[in-house]
């Protein structure tokens, strides 16, 4: 008797030390999982920060860019083991994780491995403390406010799409159309930050100061959490006009097309600096605006109908209330026409859309606060996430003399918006304050030309006021 039952312990200690052992395993397969889950988050971060920087090229020549990408590609592959690994588990529930813990075992030993190398590239990637996104005219003033507020050699970046150094804007729509090759505008006679009569900030000036311009670089993702940039890799005749290369093309296009019919659609600065230039350069001129007024936002319509007048006694040919829904191409997709909304249909050898820009924030969206169309900030244009600024046309900030939250287009605003919220977060750095109160002082309340015309309004001078003077001066160099 005694002997069957022991052959029955016996028994039940063979059935049931198989089973224990796939308790174990089942109990290493969950905490190694959790283990690699672990791991794997860590390493997805360190490959996101590495891709971010090697594409924005934020490095110095010190990171071998091709052992780089084999290990991303490396990274790749292993993600794509762990996802196969993890199917497999559930189709096989429990004894799938017996026979897969091993290979758990070894992908831990593979991610940490991953890990250090990953680790090892990061500290090899240069950063910064300070990124301007963006290479406008905010970039140019904002680099110089940071050079008089003591900035060190190899701080501050600026990232631009262009491939030149910041520059004056709104040369573009003025001096760089002349027609006169002695006496049209031409870099570097308009670098940054002659528009304020200070010095040309040319691009060896950034490089005595230490600061890097990364130019010819599109950024088209913006992680702000992890601080790290991402780059980015129509009709002929139609041209926008928003930077350098925009005005070389058009200038081009001006040479070939001489004496031809020219339409502007917009009748803000940019459509009336434009359609300016297009008539000095012996074109016949159309421009096309939806409003009943040109300048609706800045001018009354008593303003808009003296210029507007000026330009019709020029010969500019100005319709009003209507937009362009479409444009007719020859065979070779040059435009020929412009199709309008009223079923009109205008000729042209060349077409400026200057309708104005939407901000850039897309590559914020969910990370910073937005409103009135821009990135919202407070009166120093710190905006919802601590350490970033906007500045210039995207910044929507407070303006105590409205009371209300604005955003302005404006190139004396870009200036002076750089400069404040350097200041801003340079007395940030050493507790100490800004010794003015907001934007009150800046200049920014609608911009002076706003304020100058409200004041030019009440006193019934429009015709003779200096500023008027001055604004024709600057767009309508048209012929007599």
């Amino acid at each position: 008797m005694a002997s069957s039952f022991n052959f029955v312990i016996g028994s039940a200690k063979f059935i049931f030390a198989p089973i224990e052992r796939c308790l174990n395993c089942k109990r290493n397969f969950d905490e190694n999982m959790k283990v690699l889950q672990k791991l794997l988050k860590e390493l997805n971060t360190v490959k996101e920060v590495i891709e971010l920087r090697l594409s924005a090229e934020i490095h110095g020549g010190t990171m071998q860019t091709e052992e780089v990408k084999n290990w991303l590609d490396d990274v790749q592959r292993i993600k794509t083991e762990i996802e196969i690994i993890e199917r497999k588990a559930k189709e096989k529930k429990f004894l799938s994780r017996v026979f897969l813990g091993k290979m758990v075992e070894e992908k831990v030993v593979e991610l940490k491995a991953f890990l250090r190398k990953g680790k090892a590239f990061l500290g090899m990637v240069k950063s910064f403390k300070y990124i301007i996104v963006g290479g406008g005219v905010a970039a140019g003033y904002a680099a110089r406010e940071f050079d008089r507020q003591g900035l060190k050699p190899g701080q501050l970046a600026i990232i631009s799409k262009e491939a030149v150094a910041p520059y004056e804007r709104p040369t573009l729509s003025k001096g760089y159309l002349n027609p006169n090759p002695k006496a049209a505008a031409r870099l570097p006679e308009f670098h940054v930050c002659v528009g304020s009569g200070g010095d040309r900030l040319l691009p060896d000036w950034y490089k005595e100061k230490g600061i890097q311009l990364i130019l010819g670089t599109e950024i088209v993702k913006v992680n702000l959490a992890l601080k790290t940039l991402v780059e980015g890799a129509d009709a002929k005749n139609m041209f926008y006009l928003r930077e350098l290369e925009d005005a070389d093309k058009l200038v081009e296009s001006i040479k070939m097309k001489k004496y031809g019919k020219a339409v502007i659609i917009g009748g803000g600065y940019i459509g009336l600096e434009v359609a300016a230039a297009m008539s000095i350069n012996d074109f016949d001129v159309t421009m096309v605006y939806p409003d009943p007024w040109c300048m609706p936002r800045l001018f009354t319509p008593t303003m808009a109908a003296f210029y507007e007048s000026y330009y019709e006694n020029k010969g500019i040919k100005i319709i009003k209330g209507t937009v362009s829904v479409g444009f007719n191409a020859n065979a070779n997709g040059e435009v020929k026409g412009v199709k309008l909304k009223d079923g009109r249909v205008l000729e042209a050898d060349i077409v400026v859309v200057g309708v104005g820009a939407r901000p850039l924030t897309a590559l914020f969206k969910g990370q910073l606060e937005e409103d009135k169309g821009g990135i919202k900030t407070d009166g120093f244009f710190k905006t919802s996430m601590p350490g970033v600024y906007a500045v210039g046309d995207v910044a929507t900030f407070p303006i105590k003399l409205y009371n209300e939250m604005r955003r302005v287009e404006h190139v004396d605003h870009a200036r002076k918006s750089a400069k404040h919220a350097v200041k801003a977060i340079k007395a940030n750095e050493t507790e100490t304050t800004i010794h003015y109160h907001r934007s009150q002082n800046l200049g920014l309340t609608g911009s002076k030309m706003e304020r100058l015309l409200e004041l030019s309004l009440k006193v019934g001078h429009l015709k003779k006021t200096r500023l008027l003077q001055k604004f024709q001066d600057s767009i309508l160099h048209l012929r007599t």
